[in-house]
């Protein structure tokens, strides 16, 4: 059974890889690999109907968090686009020259998803990219830099990628020492590749005519109602991780809440006009122009990755490099870059539940290995679009090709990656 799974996400992975060449949509492919892996399971496991149905209810819980989290983040984000928002964002950026804007767009990723999360700070990045960039070359390649920086900043923050928001719930890692082990390798991650462009990328990029959407030219869009909902929308974003904070409630129920509100504040904003108005202005009317493949795709991994961990596949490995390996830097290096390939966050629960923290050692709380951990899980998965949730989103979003982001991105990603890894050992060897 164990191999009919591994068959069967394996021959769903090379169809989502070349998805343009067999013109078969990803996430109809991932859905398909997600259901049948769970089936097989089912129809072949000793384990009985009712014990696999609560592991797909456990596994559907996390899943739906995800989900719902990227639902209500993409809704704020096209609520200000429909807003024309983002303008105030496009208007302060002038330059043309590539690779100083390269470095603008990779410093904001970087922050923000400090701030926000990588996954929201993406998404937000992703819809933005059209707007200051023209063609599908140059917007897939910035959108394959915006997932570099947006995971080497989500690294360093406790609230900043979810494997390490699962490090410091579970007390394997405190929010200030996270901060001070990791902020310069995750610096010198998104630095690297940058400075390696920088010797070969020249020339200007075309910027976008100022072409404005059907639908705001018949409802233009005031002055302060752009600046209110986009400034309503950042700081609804940014409350997400104070709310968690305060809570102790999953990041998804502070996005849920900062779009009611933002969906409450818009039809108060809009409710003098009439129905044909402000069609487009309200969620109702901006929830037509949601990417829903990407919300399905999203699901079909999830499935098959979780069914994966279900089976004990991802135990089993992490088993296997430790008796094989031992050395924890390493393990941790493997591990990051096995993350490229399935979902860092069963990989980070497998390494948590093998490695019960101890009260000394590199295993204590704040110890090595939990600190690159961190770190590896966090920035590996740039080195394949779909190994992180950033990636699977501008993916989604900007329908960049996976074999496009192999041959020019993931040698960056690659190269961002070992640099910030020996970065970490080599501070902790001084």
């Amino acid at each position: 059974m164990i191999t009919t799974l591994i068959i069967i996400f394996f021959l769903g992975y090379l169809c989502i890889a070349f998805e343009h060449p067999i013109k078969v949509d990803k996430a109809a492919t991932a859905l398909v690999t997600g259901v049948l892996c769970w089936t097989v399971f089912v129809l072949f496991a000793d384990t009985g109907y009712y014990q696999i149905s609560k592991e797909l209810q456990h596994h559907l819980i996390h899943i739906s968090e995800i989900l719902f989290f990227l639902l209500g983040a993409m809704t704020i984000v096209e609520l200000v686009d429909a807003h024309q928002g983002f303008s105030i964002i496009t208007n302060k950026i002038k330059t043309t020259d590539k690779m100083r804007l390269l470095w603008i767009i990779s410093i904001l990723s970087f922050f923000f998803s400090a701030v926000l999360d990588n996954l929201t700070t993406a998404i937000i990045m992703a819809a933005l990219l059209p707007k200051i960039i023209k063609g599908k070359e140059n917007v897939w390649f910035f959108g394959g830099m915006v997932i570099l920086a947006c995971n080497a900043g989500g690294a360093w923050s406790p609230i900043g990628d979810v494997t390490t928001i699962m490090l410091w719930i579970g007390g394997q890692v405190t929010a200030l020492n996270i901060i001070t082990s990791i902020f310069i390798p995750s610096v010198v991650c998104m630095l690297a590749p940058l400075i390696y462009l920088s010797f070969t990328i020249k020339g200007k990029i075309a910027r976008p005519k100022n072409q404005i959407a059907i639908e705001h030219k018949l409802n233009p869009t005031t002055s302060f109602e752009r600046n209110l909902v986009f400034f309503l929308g950042v700081l609804g974003l940014l409350f997400v991780p104070v709310f968690k904070t305060i809570t102790h409630l999953p990041p998804y129920m502070g996005m849920l809440l900062s779009l009611g509100v933002l969906w409450i504040a818009t039809e108060i904003l809009h409710r003098a006009k009439n129905i044909e108005d402000k069609s487009s202005l309200t969620v109702i009317g901006v929830l037509k122009k949601i990417e829903t493949p990407t919300i399905f795709f999203f699901l079909g991994i999830l499935l098959a990755v979780s069914c994966l961990q279900s089976v004990g596949v991802l135990d089993t490995l992490a088993d296997y490099l430790n008796n094989t390996i031992g050395n924890i830097y390493v393990i941790n290096v493997v591990v990051g870059l096995m993350s490229s390939i399935v979902d860092n966050v069963p990989l980070v629960a497998a390494a948590m539940g093998m490695y019960p923290i101890d009260a000394a050692g590199v295993f204590a709380q704040d110890g090595i290995f939990w600190e690159f951990l961190a770190y590896c899980a966090g920035t590996g998965g740039s080195v394949l679009i779909i190994g992180s949730a950033a990636g699977v989103a501008v993916m989604g979003i900007l329908k960049i090709d996976f074999m496009w982001y192999v041959k020019k991105i993931s040698f960056l990603a690659f190269i961002g990656y070992i640099y910030g890894a020996l970065t970490y050992i080599l501070l902790e060897l001084l």
